[in-house]
């Protein structure tokens, strides 16, 4: 079993400085991220990604489909989420135990891989995981998640598995507010946000709620805009063109409507992010080559987001898993180690060290 990790990717690089991919957090250590372990049949966590629910999903059908037993129609993997979602709820005996047998299997491969994962070192002392990313949002996710943290319990392990708590949409958004520098908070409501996805890329206003928790614990979306690039195909420099309108109009919408909009914007992208900005790898389902030594994502954000309210824009970047993550930081204070898993087109992953000592276990 081999591992790749964000730390060894940067003691491989050249040097570089800046403040993205930071493993010093205000709050937590980044303990690892995107890590990548390797089975005899390629990456653990492809075994637990959406794709991989298809797939079983999808053995199960061949097997009735030989003596003509499949109850379902269509193929496997235009079978929506609110489908599967509904299937379980009001389809009729055979497809409700059709969709909960993936379950089931699904369920067993995501214990599988974090089983593996708790054999790393950044890993080993893990409390709890938090699990987001597209899957989470349907019934059929947090139905795979509570099995699989019924799966692991009964094995003997101290271990909460629990689903994130914000709308895995606006969790990419709001775990930026946790990348922010101390001053923002001081002289502003709220902050710009990206989360760019292998599918999709998401700009949006995070309002900051200090008032009502300092803590960031009711920080959330104000607006937020969704562009679907996959369904597009465009290339690289026309989605960072894409992106940069959608986040001028994000901002000028809450400029109108009187927010004191902070000259930051926080930036989640897949992949190994280096301290200048570039990414190192695992950028290859976006559109175009994100890898390139010529390329600088946050140079390019920059470039397009010069100034939010004559003031200088700091952009700052990190995993988009990380990200989503930090979401959930308010709620892990009872823990001293935590994680996230983010089930989508791959599997996310990061994990954490709180500064702060724990006061003791259980969930508010």
């Amino acid at each position: 079993m081999a591992t790749a990790t964000a730390e060894t990717s940067r003691s491989t690089a050249k040097a570089a400085t800046g403040p993205h991919g930071a493993a010093e957090l205000p709050s937590v250590v980044v303990t690892s991220y995107n890590l990548e372990v390797r089975d005899d049949d390629g990456f653990v966590g492809d075994k637990a990604s959406r794709g991989a629910f298809i797939e079983h999903l999808d053995t199960l059908r061949s097997h009735l489909k030989r003596n003509g037993a499949d109850p379902l129609k269509g193929k496997t993997a235009e079978i929506s989420k609110k489908e599967l979602d509904a299937l379980i709820k009001d389809g009729d005996a055979k497809e409700a135990a059709l969709v909960l047998s993936a379950v089931e299997g699904f369920a067993q491969s995501l214990a599988f891989v974090i089983r593996r994962f708790a054999r790393l070192k950044s890993w080993a002392e893990i409390e709890r995981i938090v699990v987001g990313g597209g899957f989470r949002e349907s019934r059929v996710g947090e139905l795979a998640i509570a099995r699989a943290a019924i799966i692991l319990r009964t094995e003997g392990r101290d271990l909460d598995l629990v689903p994130i708590s914000h709308h895995p949409d606006e969790a990419g958004l709001v775990g930026n507010a946790h990348l922010a520098p101390k001053w923002i908070f001081e002289a502003y409501d709220s902050l710009v946000a990206v989360d760019i996805g292998g599918s999709n890329i998401r700009a949006g206003i995070v309002e900051l709620r200090q008032k009502k928790a300092p803590d960031l614990s009711k920080a959330r979306v104000w607006k937020s805009e969704l562009w679907r690039h996959a369904d597009e195909e465009p290339s690289r420099d026309e989605a960072i063109k894409r992106l940069g309108k959608m986040l001028r109009e994000q901002i000028a919408n809450a400029e109108k409507e009187g927010l004191r909009v902070a000259p930051f914007i926080g930036v989640g992208c897949p992949g190994l992010i280096q301290p200048d900005g570039a990414i190192d790898r695992g950028a290859q389902n976006l559109p175009g080559n994100w890898e390139s030594s010529r390329f600088n994502l946050v140079d390019s954000i920059r470039a397009l987001v010069p100034e939010i309210g004559e003031h200088e824009t700091e952009v700052v970047m990190h995993n988009d898993a990380v990200i989503q993550g930090l979401s959930e930081m308010p709620a892990m204070q009872d823990v001293d180690n935590w994680a996230v898993l983010t089930i989508g087109t791959g599997l996310g992953n990061a994990s954490y060290h709180n500064r702060a000592k724990a006061k003791g276990k259980g969930r508010d």
